[in-house]
């Protein structure tokens, strides 16, 4: 569990001078890599795949730098083809799992018509998966979207890719041949891709808060690549952030993007869904301009929202409820 950063929460700090501040987290798993056949069940390729099959969003880490030390694979750099093969496989599961799925649903239609639309959506979704594209890029169709997630499908979940480069190319501020070829593939398929540096992330996070501000310096680094891709991991599961304040705490919550008032209180507890009367929105930059709580309601600035308001990134909160 890695805690988001957000410079929101500083200045929230300032302001309400609370005991506690809780920042919004995102969770990572660390999934060894996948080997070639890892869909047919090579290098423990099921077990992998099962724990990918667990996670909201896959975030793919691919070598961009030589090195004679460190061994790969596939005895040879090539971020293209490590990429390209990770799909494959990723590919070659969720097709396995069409294509059972189609059997079932084949069965099952003949005696319940209400399934024979999911069988055409099943038909049409190994079509274009059987012509190697991701199931992310089959549909926008709302209720073809929320049949393809009952799938579990691997190749359905939100990917980034991540260029794990060398001290060199970080210092240069310029893409390696390496880097530049992983980029140029991303991008043409409608990726998303960041930089960073494996090596000195890890010797970042050894560093206290002083010492990390002088080695973030000598590399020409507003701050350590984890956080964007931190950040980045965020958007990608398109989740988004509310804050709530007081003198004990000031906290973010996070939330699924296009979440209701009566939703977005559901994280805090269950009941504050359940009794919902209204829900009180000052906007963080008002109150960032105005200093104080008092200052932005006195101005007329905080609005009473009902049921159907829906939450916007960075709006402080305060819950009207009735249990």
């Amino acid at each position: 569990m890695v805690p988001l950063p957000d410079s929101r929460l500083e200045v929230l700090e300032k302001i309400y001078k609370p005991e506690v501040v809780t920042p919004a987290t995102v969770e990572f798993t660390d999934i060894a890599g996948l080997v070639k056949g890892a869909s047919k069940g090579e290098g423990l390729g099921n077990q992998f795949l099962g724990q990918i099959r667990q996670v909201d969003a896959i975030i793919h880490v691919v070598r961009c730098f030589e090195d004679d030390n460190i061994s790969h694979v596939e005895q040879n750099i090539n971020p293209t083809r490590d990429v390209e093969l990770i799909e494959t496989e990723l590919l070659l599961a969720d097709l396995s799992t069409i294509d059972k799925s189609l059997n079932r649903l084949e069965k099952l239609s003949k005696s319940d018509k209400s399934l024979v639309s999911n069988f055409e959506i099943l038909k049409k979704l190994k079509t274009f998966c059987d012509q190697g594209s991701p199931a992310r890029n089959f549909s926008s169709n709302r209720k073809e979207v929320e049949f393809i997630n009952t799938l579990f499908l691997l190749t359905a979940k939100p990917i980034m890719y991540v260029a794990n480069i060398n001290e060199d190319e970080l210092l240069s501020n310029k893409n390696s041949a390496l880097s530049e070829s992983l980029m140029l593939n991303v991008n043409k398929n409608g990726g998303q891709a960041i930089k960073l540096c494996g090596k000195v992330e890890q010797e970042i996070s050894t560093l206290d808060n002083n010492e990390q501000l002088e080695f973030l310096n000598e590399y020409n680094l507003e701050e350590p690549g984890l956080n964007l891709l931190i950040r980045k991991a965020f958007k990608l599961l398109d989740l988004e952030t509310y804050f709530t304040g007081g003198e004990k705490e000031v906290r973010a919550w996070t939330i699924n993007k296009g979440s209701s008032a009566p939703r977005a209180a559901s994280v805090i507890h269950t009941d504050f869904e359940k009794g919902f009367i209204k829900a009180e929105i000052i906007k963080y930059e008002d109150l960032k301009r105005m200093g104080s709580e008092k200052l932005v309601k006195e101005s007329g600035l905080s609005k009473l929202e009902g049921k159907e308001y829906i939450v916007e990134d960075g709006d402080c909160i305060f819950f009207h409820f009735n249990v």
